[in-house]
């Protein structure tokens, strides 16, 4: 497993090739860190990259061409080892290339890259989905940066807000059985774009907020001064945080895709806010998290 830092002497940040995870991202001065730590006993994982589905598949399988593909949730990028195809002061780029084993749960051959570039008080994560096959490729890719909430020793996360480029309310599609989506659509009421995040705001797991309801989502300390703020153009994004835990991290995901509905029975080609690509086409996204 390799393990990089760049730096741009604004920030530094450190990756690694396993999953092509951002595990830290810290300021040059103040060596403030804002990603979550990974501890076990809440959640091992920092930033792991979501592809080539978002979320729960219902029953945890794919139907595709008339067969059926068994498929973890998330899919399987983050538990992979990238390629390394290049490293530089401010820059990184990682690829996997589907091989045997993604082929037996998911039958298309690609070549996804994940690059990662500091420009100045923000870090760019960038996404490229490359369709290497013979037919058209459907696929969903996301992100799920956890940052550190609330920020200092005798803080409780529900001192801290979130931000919305929004003035009224969000509408977020609730999860049901099985982590899948269900039809109960939930308003939260902004004030000038802030929301508390309540105790219990994570009772019932994830916020997924659907339709370019937001393209910039912040995270506030208590006195609502922004010190996270993840900017996209994604159709879809999550808000989430261990649920009954008082876990001290809180994740704001923005997604091209999302988990199936409980009654869900279609196929790959028919999961709501999937993507399509032609062959040889390419697909290029991201967002930046900026600090």
């Amino acid at each position: 497993m390799g393990v990089y830092t760049i730096k741009n002497g604004e920030l530094a940040a450190i990756l690694t090739s396993e999953g092509a995870e951002l595990q830290s991202l810290r300021d040059c001065r103040t060596r403030q860190e804002y990603m979550w730590n990974a501890d076990p006993k809440y959640w091992k994982a920092t930033s792991p990259i979501l592809f080539p589905v978002v979320g729960m598949c219902r029953n945890q399988e794919l139907r595709c061409n008339g067969r059926t593909y068994s498929m973890p949730p998330h899919g399987f990028a983050w538990n992979k080892r990238f390629e390394t195809v290049s490293v530089s002061q401010n820059e990184i780029l990682f690829a996997l290339e589907s091989d045997p084993e993604t082929m037996r749960c998911y039958p298309f051959p690609f070549r996804l890259e994940i690059g990662y570039r500091l420009e100045g008080r923000t870090i760019q994560v960038l996404w490229r989905v490359k369709n290497k096959g013979k037919e058209p490729m459907y696929f969903s890719i996301g992100g799920h940066p956890a940052f550190v909430c609330p920020m200092r020793e005798g803080e409780k996360q529900s001192d801290y807000y979130l931000r919305f480029d929004a003035d009224t309310e969000i509408v977020s599609r609730m999860l049901g059985e099985d982590y899948l989506a269900s039809d109960r659509l939930t308003p939260y009421a902004l004030e000038d774009g802030y929301l508390r995040i309540a105790e219990d705001l994570f009772d019932q797991d994830a916020l997924v907020v659907e339709n370019h309801q937001a393209q910039r989502v912040s995270l506030c300390t208590p006195d609502r001064r922004p010190y996270v703020t993840v900017s996209f153009l994604a159709p879809v994004f999550g808000i989430w945080s261990l649920p009954h835990k008082g876990a001290p991290f809180v994740c704001i995901e923005p997604w091209y895709g999302r988990c199936d509905r409980e009654n869900f029975q279609g196929t790959l080609q028919e999961r709501e806010w999937g993507n399509t690509l032609g062959v040889g086409d390419v697909f290029e996204a991201g967002y930046g998290i900026e600090v």
